[in-house]
């Protein structure tokens, strides 16, 4: 009998939150994809705006489609958007400042 285990990898799908992360640790098929280890991990369900389409994802924190085929102990991490524009936030801390200095 065959080791069903032999065409297995483990990787491990993060999703962190303002208050709690949840990573899950799956064993998935040779040849799954970031897509379909989300989707196996069951760590959230349809995200808030249009499904996992408009959603960032990523690969050791590196960016990464969907569609990229994980390796052998491949993170997906599950990126949420970004409440303020770090630049914009960054200017007003800045103007904000420099009000307070006169």
């Amino acid at each position: 009998m065959a080791d069903q285990n032999h065409d297995l990898i483990e990787v491990e799908v993060a999703c962190a939150l303002p208050r709690t992360q949840t990573v899950v640790t799956l064993k998935v098929p040779v040849g799954t994809t970031v897509g379909e280890a989300i989707t196996r991990s069951g760590i959230a369900g349809q995200p808030a705006g249009g499904g996992w389409n408009s959603v960032a994802v990523g690969i050791w924190g590196k960016r990464a489609s969907l569609a990229t085929v994980l390796q052998e102990h491949d993170r997906v991490e599950i990126y949420r958007p970004l409440i303020a524009d770090p630049k914009q936030a960054r200017r007003k801390r800045a103007r904000s400042w420099g009000d307070n200095q006169r």
